[in-house]
Order: C-alpha cells, then sequence, then structure tokens
C-alpha cells in the first residue's frame, strides 16, 4: 500500500513544480547536440530556488531507492543511482560556472549561504542507512560476479565512496562529520572569495612611460589596455593575474616596480584585515584533522591518499624527495649564473638576487646562453593560431574534427564553441568551449570543466561537453593575442583534460572522462604537453604575427637546447607547494599558524631564499578552496612520472605521431575514464610500470642524485605507482 502524502509533502511537491515551470535552471538542457546549456536565460536570483528544487528532487529519488521494497539488485541500485540528480548536475554545472568566472557581490552572497547547505545535502545522501545497505548488497553479493567488468567497477566506486564518506559511523559521528563539512564549506567559499578580492581589488598603476621601460611591445599593448578598461588614466596597469605578473617580472626593467607586483600578487590572502587567509587556513586544518579521526584515519593525508595510485602520504613523500634535492642543487647553479650576469651589468658587490628579480635575471642569462629570447619566441605564438595547433594535434592523434559553431548559447561574449566529430564518420562526439581571456569577477589560473559526461547508461549515447578555462590579457581590438612558451604549454595541458573527457567511451557517468583518481587525472594533460614542441605544430601554427612566417628551424634548435634551463626554479617552486601540502596534512591536530609553518618548513627543507612556492598557502586555492587537492598537489609531478614516460613509448617507436602507439593510449588511457584501474590501464598501455628516468631526462636532473636522496630507490616509485587503487 503506498502512504499517503503529508501536507507538507504534498506543498514541497507542488513548489518545486511550479519552480519548474518559472526557473529556466530547472528545464531540461534543449537544442541541438542533444541538448545545451541554456546561458542566455539565466539569471542571478534562479541559482537559489534552482538549487532547492534540484536538492528536494533528487532527495526523492534517492528515497524511492533505499525504500524500494524489490530484491536489491545492481539495475534497482546502482545503476538507478546512476540515473539520479541529473537535473541537479546540470543547476550545479551553471551555477559553478557562474562562481568560477562571473562572480559578482550577488552570486557571491548566494555561495556562502548554499555552500553549507550543499555540503549538508550530500551528507544527507551519503549517510542514509538504508540506501547504504542496498550499495553493500550488490557490492558483496554472489551475483556480483556475473556482472560486467565495469558494472562490478562501479559498484565498488559507489560501496567505497558511501565508506569513505562515513556511511558506517554511528549517529553520533555522523552528526558530528555533517556539522565539519558544513563548516569546511563555508570556509572554503570564504578563501575562494578572499583570494578573489585580492586579485580584483589590486593592481600596479604604471604611472608614466618610464615606468615601461623593458616591457615588449604586446605586453604593453595589454597593460594599456587594462588601465582603459578600469578607467584610470595611466600608461598601463599590471593586473593581479599570473597571466599579467610574470611577463612583468620577466621583462621590467625598474626594480622597484617588480618588487611591488610581486609583493602584490604572492601575497594575496596575507594581508591582514578582512580578507586574510591564515585564520580560515587553521580552522580549516582543524577541521579536516577531527574528520579524519572520525572515519578512522591517522591524518587528512591519509584519508585523500587510501583512494590513489599513491596509496599511502609516505609513497607520495618518497618521490618528491628524490626530484627535491637535484632540483634544489639546480636552483644553486642558476642563481650564481645570474648574480655573475648582474655583476657583470654592473650591480653592486652587495647584490643579492632576490624573488622578485629571479625570472628577469633568468631570461638574461638564457638569451646570453642560448640566444633566446622569450619575448622573440612570443612573436610567433598567436592565440588563436596556437588553438588550431592544438585541432591538429587532436586529429592526428584522437582523429577529431573541430568546427566554429554559433547555434548555442554562451555565457559571455569571449566565450567561444565547437563541434567536435570523428575525421572518418563525421560522427558528432561533443562540444568544447572555450573562455579564454581574463576578466573581473572571474577566478585566475586555467582549468577544464565537464558540463555533460559521456555515456550510454539507458542504451542512447549521450555526448560529451567540455569547458577549456584561461585567463590570457586580451589586447588591442583587431589583434591577435600573443602567448609566452609557458602559456602555450599550459593551453595544451588543458587542452588534455577536455580531450580527455571527448574522447571517453563509457556506460555509465560517474566513471566517465576525467572521472579518474586525484594522481591519475593529470596524467592525460600533462602527456598532451608533449606535442607543443614538435616540428609538425611549430612549423605550421608557430607562425609570426606581423609576417605570417613560420617559426624559423634556428629559433626552434634554441628552444630545445634551451629546454632543460632552469628546470631548478620551475621544480622547486613547485615541489615546495607539493611539500608543504603534505606536511601541513601529515601534521594532525596540532594548531598551526599557516603563515610560520610555511616560513619554517621551508627553512628545514632548505627553500632557496630566492625563489618562494609556486602558490603561498594564504592564496594556495588547490588546497584550501575545497577538498580537492588537499593532500593532493603531488600528483602534478606523480602524473608527470607517467607522462615523460609514457612519451618515451612514441619516442621509442615511431616517433610523437606513431599511430600504433597513438590507438594504444587512446584505448587504454584516454578513452576508459575509471572503467579500469588506473595502475593497471598503464600497465596495458606501456607493457610495464611507470619509471622516473624518462622525468630526470627532461629536466636534466642526474638519476643518481634523484636516488642518492632518499632512502626510496626509483624503483620503489615504481612499485607504488603500480598499487591497486
Amino acid at each position: 500500500m503506498t502512504p499517503t502524502p503529508s501536507s507538507a509533502q504534498t506543498a514541497a511537491v507542488a513548489t518545486a513544480a511550479s519552480a519548474t515551470a518559472t526557473n529556466p535552471l530547472l528545464a531540461p538542457w534543449a537544442g541541438p547536440y542533444g541538448g545545451v546549456p541554456g546561458f542566455d536565460k539565466v539569471k542571478v536570483e534562479h541559482f537559489k530556488p534552482a538549487l532547492e528544487a534540484a536538492m528536494a528532487e533528487n532527495l526523492r529519488e534517492i528515497d524511492a531507492i533505499a525504500t524500494n521494497k524489490q530484491a536489491t539488485t545492481f539495475e534497482n541500485t546502482i545503476a538507478a543511482l546512476e540515473r539520479a540528480g541529473q537535473r541537479l548536475d546540470e543547476v550545479q554545472t551553471v551555477y559553478g560556472i557562474w562562481s568560477g568566472t562571473l562572480s559578482s557581490p550577488e552570486v557571491q552572497a548566494i555561495q556562502r549561504e548554499m555552500a553549507p547547505r550543499l555540503a549538508a545535502f550530500s551528507d544527507q545522501i551519503n549517510q542514509n542507512e538504508a540506501l547504504f545497505k542496498r550499495v553493500e548488497a550488490v557490492y558483496n553479493s554472489p551475483e556480483k560476479a556475473k556482472l560486467t567488468p565495469e558494472q562490478q567497477r562501479l559498484s565498488w566506486l559507489y560501496y567505497n565512496n558511501l565508506v569513505r564518506a562515513g556511511a558506517k559511523l554511528d549517529a553520533k559521528a555522523k552528526t558530528r562529520l555533517s556539522e565539519i563539512n558544513q563548516q569546511l564549506a563555508g570556509l572554503f567559499t570564504k578563501f575562494s572569495q578572499n583570494v578573489l578580492a585580492d586579485e580584483t581589488d589590486s593592481v600596479l598603476v604604471l604611472k608614466t612611460t618610464a615606468d615601461l621601460v623593458g616591457l615588449p611591445v604586446s605586453l604593453r599593448d595589454d597593460a594599456a589596455a587594462a588601465a582603459t578598461s578600469r578607467k584610470l588614466t595611466a600608461a598601463g596597469v599590471i593586473t593581479n593575474t599570473r597571466s599579467s605578473i610574470e611577463p612583468f617580472l620577466t621583462y621590467s626593467d625598474q626594480r622597484k616596480l617588480r618588487e611591488k607586483a610581486w609583493r602584490m600578487f604572492y601575497n594575496r590572502g596575507d594581508n591582514g584585515g578582512v580578507h586574510d587567509n591564515n585564520a580560515i587556513i587553521s580552522q580549516i586544518l582543524q577541521l579536516r584533522a577531527e574528520r579524519a579521526k572520525l572515519l578512522g584515519y591517522k591524518t587528512h593525508a591519509h584519508w585523500r591518499l587510501d583512494n590513489t595510485m599513491a596509496k599511502t602520504p609516505e609513497a607520495a613523500m618518497a618521490l618528491m624527495e628524490q626530484v627535491w634535492t637535484p632540483a634544489v642543487a639546480r636552483v644553486k647553479q642558476e642563481v650564481a649564473d645570474m648574480q655573475a650576469l648582474a655583476r657583470k651589468e654592473g650591480a653592486g658587490a652587495n647584490f643579492k638576487i632576490e624573488p622578485w628579480d629571479y625570472r628577469y635575471y633568468a631570461e638574461k642569462v638564457r638569451k646570453a646562453r642560448y640566444d633566446l629570447d622569450q619575448n622573440e619566441v612570443k612573436q610567433y605564438l598567436q592565440l588563436d593560431k596556437m588553438r588550431e595547433g592544438m585541432f591538429w594535434v587532436a586529429g592526428e592523434l584522437f582523429n577529431f574534427n573541430f568546427s566554429p559553431i554559433t547555434n548555442v548559447p554562451v555565457y559571455h561574449p569571449d566565450v567561444k564553441v565547437w563541434e567536435v566529430k570523428d575525421k572518418t564518420t563525421g560522427q558528432h562526439v561533443g562540444l568544447w568551449y572555450f573562455d579564454p581571456y581574463a576578466r573581473t569577477g572571474k577566478r585566475s589560473g586555467a582549468w577544464m570543466n565537464a558540463y555533460r559526461n559521456q555515456q550510454r547508461l539507458d542504451g542512447q549515447p549521450v555526448t560529451t561537453i567540455v569547458s577549456n578555462n584561461s585567463n590570457f590579457v586580451k589586447g588591442k581590438e583587431g589583434e591577435p593575442t600573443l602567448i609566452s612558451w609557458t602559456d602555450a604549454t599550459t593551453l595544451f595541458h588543458e587542452f588534455g583534460h577536455a580531450l580527455h573527457g571527448l574522447s571517453s567511451n563509457v556506460t555509465y557517468p560517474s566513471l566517465s572522462g576525467t572521472s579518474v583518481v586525484r594522481d591519475y587525472v593529470e596524467f592525460p594533460s600533462q602527456v598532451l604537453e608533449n606535442w607543443l614542441p614538435t616540428p609538425q605544430v611549430l612549423q605550421r601554427f608557430a607562425v609570426h604575427y606581423q609576417t605570417g612566417k613560420p617559426i624559423p628551424q634556428a629559433l626552434v634548435d634554441r628552444i630545445e637546447k634551451a629546454s632543460t634551463f632552469n628546470q631548478g626554479f620551475e621544480t622547486t617552486e613547485f615541489l615546495a607547494s607539493a611539500l608543504i601540502d603534505m606536511k601541513l596534512h601529515l601534521a594532525g591536530d596540532q594548531k598551526i599558524d599557516a603563515d610560520k609553518f610555511e616560513r619554517e618548513t621551508l627553512a628545514h627543507l632548505g627553500m632557496p631564499r630566492e625563489i618562494v612556492m609556486r602558490h603561498r598557502t594564504p592564496q594556495f586555492s588547490h588546497v584550501f578552496s575545497s577538498d580537492g587537492y588537499s593532500a593532493g598537489y603531488y600528483s602534478y609531478l606523480w602524473s608527470v612520472v607517467l607522462a615523460a614516460d609514457a612519451y618515451s613509448a612514441f619516442t621509442e617507436a615511431g616517433g610523437p605521431y606513431d599511430k600504433a602507439v597513438g590507438q594504444r593510449l587512446t584505448k587504454n588511457i584516454f578513452s576508459i575514464g575509471n572503467t579500469v584501474d588506473p595502475a593497471q590501464a598503464y600497465r596495458n598501455f606501456r607493457g610495464r610500470d611507470p619509471k622516473i628516468d624518462a622525468l630526470m631526462r627532461e629536466r636534466g636532473f642526474p638519476m643518481a642524485a634523484a636516488k642518492k636522496a632518499s632512502a626510496a630507490p626509483a624503483k620503489s616509485v615504481k612499485k607504488a605507482a603500480g598499487k591497486k587503487s
């Protein structure tokens, strides 16, 4: 007998139905390509009621699964969970876009209110005892052996995720866990908004043309455009984003201004006042430590890494320590070279390289040693041409064709969209959205997002929609945007994530595309970086923005010769962030002063005084704006070991465009999502576990130094990477 709904339930259903009828966020995605987000209909006031209605609907779906009177099966439990929550996924996708790229005081107010509520909502599902019993029954059932390998993997994933989220805790512990998650959600939001405020509100005003000395024409134009957009009467403005700051630190001859720019950027979240993040970090760490203990783990780091390729913090630390010592040794050589050049140019005997000098003098040394001026290289790196180069690589490796389309709505005029098809069959694969430029309200950095995952749960193929987002400074109207070699590498990196999503060929959405463990997800993106410097890309797409002539081979040769230059700096600034992240989360429940901990830990590690962490703790959004990369920033290094080793499979065969190796890469890595254990997937591609050797060669580090740096030799890293999830 079906129970009679209460008046409150009836009212809730009626309210949800009314909201669906009037709120465009709650309408199914309509239009071509299997439906697309209706960005043109979205208003900020739609978000809160849409989230509330979608959460209520999802809870009804979960309740129906949990209270199903029929015998528990994969289909009525696990597959049913895969079908549940689609409307909420779509609402949160659009909400996330506004939060990350169109943030405003109104959006931020909604974030502050809804973040704890969304966390509580997730816990309501994760802590549903009846639901867990059904998932557990499927996972432990003898009938599981009759399921397909993908269904078995999905059953394990649901069971493991629920256990890790506290499904087995008693009622008191569950209540406290939910309180912690809600508090953390609020703190994550506050942390992010503080960093965004410092990025938005702080700029370096270049008052006169004297302040522009040393800057290349393209950077002067960008700075002038930024001043105009901010309605400031000045020679230029340097905005507080990496894509603006790093070129300024590289080329500005004004040392005092370099120091100002450097302090503005590296002190984000660390300036005292209402936007200071240090107290928030301390609270986040305390709550994470308490949560880990509730869940039965020694520390937050142990909880986070339990479900990764590394498996333990010790394995991740072993890899980082192997690379740290040779990287720091290289920095000492780099600094000595810069000091010598500075003195040769007339710097006093007491002159010392400071952090705001490093990029400036490194560029001078690069030019002197390799006759390589990065500004010269930049003249050949037009953003649009580099994008075309990425498309060409995708065609060669993945058989994709990209065609621009204008028949779908976008959320900002800067956003452009391409349809992706199979080159041979013409079959629709998905859509790629590109949002390349910095603007007020857009978080800094570069990232990929999936608006919709590929799947064929009900037999009808659902194609993916992915996006890439960058923060390039838009130049003069009608002129090409020139980007640095580092920016071009980042562009290829993020496109690698997009290709991971576009290549997906699985049944269940939870296993689709980039839905893999943290220290594996960066592997496909890291490996794609290797195709930027190939002659096929550079000769065809690296063309001078004025003459249209391809980059000279002599310049390409100089780029190749300088490929290991400054690797001490680049590796050390990254590893410092990764090591601080791990050590913060291995510290357990001790009360931490973030600034003091950072300072003392770096001193203990022997951090060169001329370098700072790539992401200082008060602005470390990877780690403190969500749980995403917490105790997991090491994963970029773990993944690049895989990427360097994987690319060696091409160089050992017929070269970067070897068809047979490319097909193995697609079949075993890019297309399978999380349907196969990642360590096994890598073995299926490479025929063995990964080795660190290729990474050390790429960076010009001696293997002997790496092996000597740690009690764990390189083969231990190989074994750790091969452990099963």
